[in-house]
């Protein structure tokens, strides 16, 4: 008692509980979600993509800047309803942006449940604080990004049949809504894990006979929620229906290569750090082991999953994310069994590396809002052309009080086998959050296309007659879409061909030339900072 007492007084419990542990992944969820634009790259597209949705009202199938876009609709449903709710609290983008912060609490709340049944209550809090801590997800987790909805699938899929003999109703039900879920947000490729390990799943079920009978409803309530979409679609919109079956289908075609597969497992250790070591030493100290459900689960979706990836994706960070359910699962007997060497070595790692990160977004910080030290703020105009750091008083504000809670936790979290792991969570979550309030602004400044968009959208008529493009990609047409409301269609169309104006993106002034001598340049121009990308306007 007195122990416990004492625990109290210095602060934290661990292994932390209830609205402890539920305070913590909530600051982990919340960090970046505001204060900056729709940045080059997933999350200009995805944000263009539920504008579209929300602005003309048409939820059956997504578009991109007037294009038929072919990708799942759950993602741009959940965005343009966020969108819908909070836009008199927020920008629209912010707003929409909500929705991925919701299906990473998700991920995170069926990791916790797949955790305490497959570990025990004591170890449950360890599974979603190891996901949070992977370094990949964190560069994920704060974009608007489909593969979110399978990641939260994964971790709900894996809790549900991870009760699959205790709580045959519940695993049905929840097994269900993962697979609907997947189906929906992510696509056919992504769902056939979830599938796949389901026969796993019933041989381990103590109740073999109870256990197909649970995994036959929840396969039955995923038919049932899934199936209505692609029904309308191909009733209402048979042409894009065929378009978007032979989009999902088309990674199902590609060859298996060891290439494929090395390129995953050398992006592994810095992407699922610090899970992946983790994992390893679980499944060294517990070899003994491996055949228990605790282990063989995790494990063997870990390996259909890697399987589907080096078929179905070439390999990049966001396809990655589906590895991080089951290697956080794989990790957390392992986090909470290191020997105390091992453990205090991780947790002095974690203190020194982000107290140091958080020195640096400081001395950032000075350099860009002060001039302090010069050589850094002619380093920082340099790379920012025309960027001019001003003193927000809210986000100077969260910087200090994110680091007094950082100093706080480093004094008050008591030796427990949780302690490291808590450091490197919050560590990660506390120096993220200082970055987002202190220098996003020079980040925000060189990421968005906001300025390239708005620019073009000034030299256009105000009744936006017809505007044709070529070499636009994805990103650049969700943010003109979002930035300027302009759709523009692809010059090489008959449409595009009788167009008046004409924007040109390109990397050389060879492929920034006008389609012919009628054709004379309005405006060019780029993103502060960017060297080689550049655009043109044109008008007949």
């Amino acid at each position: 008692m007195s122990e416990h007492l004492s625990l109290i007084r210095r602060g934290i419990r661990l292994p932390p509980a209830g609205w402890a542990l539920a305070g913590m992944l909530a600051f982990y969820v919340l960090a970046g979600l505001f204060g900056r634009d729709p940045w080059k790259g997933e999350d200009a597209i995805h944000i263009g993509t539920a504008w579209q949705m929300l602005s003309t009202g048409d939820w059956l199938a997504p578009s991109l800047a007037g294009r038929p876009f072919h990708e799942p609709p759950l993602f741009y449903w959940s965005a343009a309803l966020t969108g819908l709710l909070f836009d008199w609290a927020l920008p629209a983008h912010e707003a929409m942006r909500l929705a991925s912060g919701i299906w990473i609490a998700l991920a995170l709340t069926g990791l916790y449940y797949a955790g305490r049944e497959l570990y025990g209550t004591d170890s449950a809090a360890a599974s979603p604080l190891l996901l949070a801590g992977c370094v990949g997800l964190l560069f994920h987790a704060h974009d608007a990004q489909p593969m979110l909805i399978a990641l939260a699938a994964y971790a709900g899929g894996l809790g549900a049949l991870a009760t699959i003999g205790r709580k045959p109703r519940l695993t049905g039900i929840f097994y269900g809504l993962a697979l609907a879920a997947c189906l929906l947000g992510a696509g056919i490729a992504p769902t056939l894990p979830l599938l796949a390990i389901a026969p796993l799943a019933w041989w381990l079920s103590p109740d073999r006979r109870k256990a197909a009978h649970t995994l036959l409803i929840g396969l039955g309530i995923g038919i049932v929620l899934a199936l209505p979409w692609p029904l309308a679609l191909s009733l209402l919109q048979p042409a894009r229906f065929n378009a978007w079956l032979v989009a999902e289908l088309a990674p199902l075609k590609t060859p298996l290569t060891a290439l494929g597969l090395g390129k995953y497992l050398a992006l592994l250790p810095w992407f699922a750090f610090p899970v992946l070591p983790l994992a390893a030493w679980t499944l060294w100290s517990r070899r003994k082991d491996w055949q228990t459900q605790s282990l063989l689960l995790p494990l063997s979706f870990l390996l259909i999953t890697l399987l589907l990836l080096v078929w179905a994706y070439r390999p990049n960070a966001i396809s990655s994310l589906l590895l991080l359910p089951s290697l956080a699962l794989l990790a957390t007997p392992g986090a909470l069994s290191l020997r105390r060497g091992a453990a205090n070595a991780f947790d002095w790692f974690a203190l020194s590396l982000f107290s140091f990160l958080a020195l640096l977004v400081w001395v950032a910080w000075a350099g860009m809002t002060m001039g302090v030290p010069q050589t850094l703020a002619d380093r920082i105009v340099k790379l920012r052309p025309g960027f001019s750091g001003e003193l927000d008083l809210i986000g100077l504000l969260v910087g200090l009080a994110a680091s007094l809670w950082w100093i706080w936790l480093m004094l008050r979290v008591p030796r427990s086998p949780y302690r490291s792991l808590v450091h490197w969570t919050m560590g990660f979550t506390t120096w993220w959050l200082m970055t987002t309030a202190l220098i996003l602004p020079w980040f925000d400044y060189g990421k968005s296309y906001r300025p390239v968009a708005e620019a073009i959208a000034a030299k256009l008529p105000r009744d936006k007659r017809c505007l044709a493009e070529r070499n636009l990609n994805s990103t650049q047409l969700g943010s003109f879409s979002y930035f300027a409301d302009l759709a523009p269609v692809n010059h090489s169309t008959k449409a595009g061909k009788a167009c008046d104006w004409l924007i040109v993106a390109a990397y050389s002034e060879d492929q920034l030339a006008p389609p012919g001598p009628e054709w004379t340049s309005v405006w060019q121009g780029n993103r502060p900072g960017e060297r080689r990308e550049r655009f043109r306007l044109y008008r007949r």
